[in-house]
């Protein structure tokens, strides 16, 4: 069986869990003797790990799905299968459909569609693990899921249909992944998850803890903490901001709140306030200096009115997010968003979006000019896209771009910061 169809390939898209499982995938077909290669003419079975959050992101992959060589076996894995399996099976032809996370599972898939079998396999597994083989893509990062699932029951996500409930992973487990993924030469963590705020509340832990243990760990490392929802930030507040203080910590904080107005953020069942998103920035920019601060806003939720967006334009003047990730509202499938009316119209959400990213892009330009003149450490994770440039960040996880004909991935530099981007820094090597 493996010897006829021995040649896989694997393409992932959307979020860094995604990226984690793709990993995983890869490393659990290669010990089992199958051959991963990175162009499509050479495979037999093709696996897309699919995302599908977003009507954008799902209709592009749809797309590239329905144009999927006939010769070659097709499985479609991640997310998509869960969240829109009605559109996919209209769809696309698929040989076997694959869950998010599917771990050692995927040895199985690929065996049974190599077979000639019709595989689906979209049932959640309550057994994950971090101890299982896994081929890195990045040699500077290592992506380690914390926990899958989350706590949280927004009106606008799918996402909850694909990845289900909490399951945290236990502390020592993800210690003794970072340990291995130190050893084999990863200098920066990420730690990814639904909601990095509700991890452990399912085992008697939390993040805090997690971080102080993680912290304790020997060597040279940073830690970029994933996304997290405020009303868990909250509850945490004192024992993130003294955790956060420690060195190995990217004082860098992903806190969403997705809009600036409290009626909304209900109707979005979100289970905060803007005062509370407040509050936690506020405590961070006073206890943690020059911390980098991301958010989320939804443009056009059902429901919204030209006041309620005023505020979430007046709630970004007064807290300057270094980055805002802005996202048009599309309806989800099963998702309660889908069902509430009115709709704003499309034009008025696509004049929002673009309000919101030019004031994003104000921002970060004027906050990213306070940075020049700075002298620091900076950790290279990333190959730059012109000629001869490389991307390394700082404390504050800013992205600064510097020139060197010499191969810098993986290396700490001293820098000097000249010129300010609304993205990014560009810097001189000392």
């Amino acid at each position: 069986m493996i010897e006829t169809f021995k040649r896989i390939y694997v393409r992932s898209f959307g979020c860094p869990t995604n990226l984690a499982d793709e990993e995983v995938i890869i490393g659990c077909l290669s010990e089992a003797g199958y051959e991963v290669v990175q162009n499509i003419k050479d495979a037999d079975i093709l696996i897309y790990n699919t995302c599908a959050v977003k009507t954008p992101t799902e209709n592009r992959i749809i797309n590239l799905l329905k144009n999927s060589p006939a010769d070659k076996k097709l499985i479609v894995a991640g997310c998509l299968p869960l969240i829109n399996l009605e559109r996919l099976r209209a769809e696309v032809k698929a040989d076997g459909l694959v869950g998010p996370s599917p771990g050692i599972g995927i040895v199985e898939a690929v065996s049974r569609v190599a077979s000639g079998q019709e595989v689906i396999m979209l049932e959640k597994s309550s057994k994950l693990s971090l101890n299982v083989s896994k081929v890195r893509k990045h040699k500077v990062i290592g992506v380690i899921p914390i926990s899958h699932g989350c706590l949280g029951s927004c009106s606008y996500c799918c996402v909850v249909f694909a990845r289900g409930r909490l399951r945290s992973h236990k502390i020592d487990e993800v210690v003794e992944r970072i340990k291995s993924d130190l050893a084999s030469g990863i200098k920066e963590i990420w730690l990814t998850s639904q909601d990095t705020g509700c991890y452990g509340r399912d085992i008697e832990s939390n993040l805090a803890t997690l971080l102080r243990q993680i912290c304790r760990i020997d060597g040279e490392f940073f830690v970029r903490v994933g996304m997290m929802t405020p009303n868990f930030a909250l509850e945490l507040l004192d024992e993130l901001i003294q955790v956060y203080k420690d060195e190995k910590i990217f004082k860098f904080l992903h806190l969403p709140v997705q809009s600036g107005d409290n009626e909304v953020l209900k109707d979005m069942n979100r289970f905060y306030s803007v005062e509370d998103y407040e509050k936690i920035i506020c405590r961070f920019r006073e206890e943690v200096p020059d911390i980098t601060i991301a958010t989320d806003v939804i443009c056009g939720f059902p429901g919204e009115s030209d006041k309620a967006f005023s505020k979430t334009l007046k709630l970004m003047e007064e807290t300057q997010p270094d980055i805002i990730n802005v996202s048009k509202f599309f309806p989800r499938p099963h998702t309660t968003a889908e069902k509430m009316k009115p709709y704003v119209p499309l034009l008025e959400v696509s004049e929002r979006s673009k309000r919101i990213a030019k004031l994003s892009k104000k921002i970060s330009s004027e906050k990213n000019r306070k940075w020049i003149g700075w002298k620091g450490k900076i950790l290279v994770d990333e190959k730059g896209k012109i000629s001869d440039s490389w991307i390394g960040r700082s404390f504050a996880y800013k992205p600064i771009v510097v020139k060197s004909n010499q191969n810098l991935l993986g290396k700490s530099i001293d820098v000097k910061v000249l010129k300010p981007f609304a993205t990014y820094l560009g810097a001189k090597i000392l």
